[in-house]
């Protein structure tokens, strides 16, 4: 198989396809988890981040439920330095297709170097998260895994359970949105590089996609549930990622590349690295707005940050047309797309830190 990607066809791999003692890290029976079942998942113990540890960081591996009963793995960050207040807590997912080894767990931990108790957790299906058949996405219980962090950081005594916000990257941004809009316990959302995971789905990049591609789309998906059926699991869709770049001369292909599929920002955990999505991951998203009740996060904050040169800037441009107030849409000059996933030269966290400063009171 050639490794020539065009824009067409990445674009179509895309979408077809996370009372204790304050002064040191709470003991196991200090974090309150879910009762461990016999199928409990196997977390690695090893520092496998893509990004190095800090030393100003408490860190532990998690195990939650969402309310479908799937177990939802964590990297849970405390600030070492803290005093036995309960401090305010984060709920991060993103990118699509990343793992919370990758720009989730940055941000996590990041974020808990200013003080803040951080959740970077897997999605249902994916990394270390469990979740039957691997490597599918769904509008609903991805929106639900962030309500489920949620669930998880209230019911820690190190928690202050009303100042909880969460941040959502790339394709998990539109699903924050989402679960803010329903879940009134979450007070302030953040997201960065954007992506409206069912808008991009439903019509293509800048909404290109014809009447007649989104009907061929649907009855191509709707005709491989019959062969799924026939084998009893689900087919892969075709590669997200190329292995090489070899003859690859589309900018965004090359762009992800350079996160995903180089010692930059690889985990072998991660589908856009190493693998494929279901090929009829798209199929719930195809009808599904994400965004329907975005007014709805209102009167609680929003803070959407893209790069200047992002591709996918114009999600975060729409869906700050599109919410109540207050909102603030922040561009990073000279930043594009997976910029804001890792290049901390870029990456705003001061202002990311005082706005949940500010609204998480």
């Amino acid at each position: 198989m050639s490794n020539l990607l065009t824009r067409k066809q990445f674009i179509g791999a895309a979408l077809t396809g996370s009372l204790a003692t304050f002064g040191g890290l709470p003991s196991e029976a200090q974090i309150t988890s879910p009762p461990a079942r016999s199928d409990a998942m196997r977390l690695t113990k090893a520092w496998d981040k893509t990004f190095p540890k800090s030393d100003k960081v408490d860190h532990r591996k998690v195990v939650f439920r969402n309310r479908y009963g799937i177990e939802l793995a964590g990297d849970l960050y405390l600030p070492r330095e803290r005093g036995r207040r309960p401090l305010a807590a984060l709920a991060i997912m993103g990118p699509f297709g990343a793992v919370k080894e990758q720009s989730s767990g940055l941000y996590a931990q990041t974020m808990a170097e200013r003080g803040y108790v951080a959740l970077a957790f897997d999605p249902s299906f994916t990394g270390e998260s469990g979740g039957e058949p691997r490597n599918v996405a769904s509008p609903d219980i991805n929106t639900e895994d962030f309500s489920a962090a949620v669930d998880y950081l209230g019911l820690q005594p190190f928690v202050d359970r009303e100042r909880i916000g969460i941040v959502g990257i790339c394709g998990f941004a539109g699903m924050g949105l989402n679960a803010a809009a329903v879940d009134k316990r979450i007070k302030a959302v953040v997201t960065t590089s954007m992506y409206d995971m069912s808008r991009v789905m439903a019509r293509g990049y800048y909404d290109k996609l014809s009447a007649e591609e989104r009907a061929q789309r649907l009855e191509q998906m709707s005709r491989q549930r019959w062969a799924d059926a026939e084998r009893g699991s689900p087919a892969p869709g075709p590669r997200i990622l190329p292995e090489t770049l070899d003859g690859v001369t589309d900018p965004v292909a090359r762009m992800y590349f350079d996160y995903y599929r180089t010692p930059r920002g690889f985990h072998e955990r991660s589908p856009n690295s190493n693998g494929s999505w279901t090929a009829t991951n798209a199929l719930s998203f195809m009808n599904m707005p994400l965004l329907t009740y975005i007014e709805e996060i209102a009167p609680r904050p929003i803070l959407l940050i893209a790069g200047e040169n992002a591709h996918s800037r114009y999600f975060s441009e729409d869906a700050y047309k599109a919410a109540g107030k207050p909102k603030q849409l922040m561009i990073i000059k000279d930043a594009d797309h997976v910029d804001l996933y890792d290049r901390v030269d870029k990456i705003p966290f001061e202002t990311i830190a005082r706005f949940f400063d500010a609204n998480l009171k």
